[in-house]
């Protein structure tokens, strides 16, 4: 049988087994485009909606939690609920399967870039995909801040957010503690569900979970450190591995390390770590310039999987331009391997030390009201970084603006990219008022600036 029943959920509802729950965790990963926007709306379309696997409220509870951590909040939400529905073997396959053609799909796009990156045409059609990837990412500010600002006191958390990490460089960690400080606190205004478990929501009463922490979720003291020190393991050997064979100045070294630093400070997703990473890739370690972090993550965003991965693309490069004794695209392969192992590993890690604990906690008011907070301080962060790709893509110079407090890049109006601007305009037009999906923007304009370049225009 392919199903079996659930033991203390709603009835005699029928269970999904894994091999059923692999199936739905395969589908939910090819039809995962968009960023994390996008990706939370296909999950909660198949697995609530669909599947009723878990009621809203348990979604919404363990997605406040996943944006609370550092790394890819979609990736570590299919990790989440895996594991409440199939226990460890279920939470690995759903996040695992969630990134798996991501990797597939990044690498051979990294290969191409590499090999054929600056051939005019290659180059016109990514910079048709910037464009229309700048209004994909301004349709996430505009998606994720109409389910998460429920209240004034939310909308302005989340204007602060932006101000202080834009215009003043205050660091996410201390962004998103302070906003779980005001809601655990109360000082901002959060709105509570509108139904609590067994007061009779028709969401609650189908979800094949039930309402009732499952068995597996004991958080004992013995249980997590045996979990941490098994998923710390496999994360850091590696990296102690390379330190101790090449060295700190070899560039997997520098790899390893860097984004196993990444993975534990940069909270908010793809769209919250880009601009750590865009700093030091680019002005620290030179692996690639700003445009080159704007191309991948376009491709990132033509593909499916989180937007995260277009990390993966930057350990590529980073090996492919330094590979010592290796060929480029060997070194390519394995330093683009290495990044995405020391970035999704920590987030099991995360998942499967936590997600017992925030389950026993599930009900306590104050804590949901620190993870509502949360959220709204990430859309503040999103909104930055739809202003950092708009300065990078319609203007070709910036200007360090650092006076008093102030640390931010201001763009040289004389630079502006008319072309750029254009097609930018006709994406958003295209998203918002003509209600196109993804992938048409991206391939309209795509196409858009491969003609431009044929016209002799770009």
């Amino acid at each position: 049988m392919n199903e079996v029943v659930a033991v203390g959920s709603a009835g005699s509802v029928p269970y999904p087994s894994l091999r059923d729950a692999t199936r739905t965790w395969v589908r939910v990963a090819l039809l995962s485009f968009g960023g994390p926007a996008g990706q939370i709306a296909v999950m909660h379309r198949i697995i609530v909606d669909e599947k009723r696997w878990v009621s809203e409220e348990r979604f919404l509870h363990a997605l406040n939690y996943c944006m609370l951590l550092p790394g890819p909040e979609a990736q570590q939400l299919a990790t989440y609920i895996g594991w409440l529905m199939h226990r460890t073997l279920g939470g690995l396959l759903a996040g695992g399967l969630f990134i798996l053609p991501g990797i597939v799909c990044i690498m051979v796009l990294s290969y191409v870039y590499a090999l054929w990156g600056r051939v005019p045409v290659v180059t016109a059609l990514f910079f048709g995909l910037k464009a229309a990837v700048l209004a994909i990412v301004i349709e996430a500010v505009v998606r994720i801040g109409k389910r998460a600002l429920k209240s004034r006191s939310l909308v302005a958390l989340a204007a602060a957010a932006f101000v202080g990490i834009f215009f003043f460089a205050v660091p996410f960690p201390v962004i998103i503690l302070a906003a779980a400080l005001l809601g655990l606190t109360g000082l901002v205004r959060t709105i509570a569900p509108s139904h609590r478990p067994g007061e009779g929501a028709s969401g609650i009463q189908q979800s094949l979970l039930g309402e009732a922490a499952p068995q597996h979720a004991k958080a004992t003291i013995g249980r997590t450190a045996r979990v941490a020190a098994a998923w710390l393991a496999l994360w850091l050997t590696p990296v102690i591995g390379l330190l101790i064979l090449l060295g700190p100045q070899d560039v997997f070294s520098q790899i390893a390390v860097f984004f196993s630093k990444m993975a534990m400070v940069t909270f908010g997703g793809a769209y919250a770590v880009l601009a750590y990473v865009a700093q030091q890739a680019v002005q620290h370690y030179g692996w690639l310039t700003p445009k080159e972090m704007l191309d991948g993550l376009g491709m990132a965003e033509t593909t499916p999987g989180p937007l995260i991965m277009v990390l993966q693309f930057v350990g590529f490069m980073a090996a492919y331009r330094n590979p010592g004794a290796l060929s480029p695209l060997l070194a390519g392969t394995m330093g683009g391997l290495l990044a995405t192992w020391v970035t999704f590993t920590p987030c099991f890690l995360w998942i499967f030390v936590g997600a017992p604990f925030i389950e026993r906690l599930r009900n306590v008011a104050a804590l949901n009201a620190a993870l509502s907070a949360v959220t709204a301080a990430v859309v503040g962060v999103i909104l930055n970084l739809a202003l950092w790709f708009a300065i990078h893509t319609i203007f070709g110079a910036t200007v360090p603006v650092r006076a008093w407090a102030l640390a931010f890049d201001a763009p040289v109006l004389s630079s502006l990219d008319h072309w750029a601007l254009g097609l930018t305009l006709a994406s958003a037009i295209a998203i918002f008022r003509l209600n196109w999906g993804m992938i048409p923007t991206l391939a309209s304009s795509c196409g858009a600036g491969v003609v431009l370049h044929r016209l002799g225009a770009i």
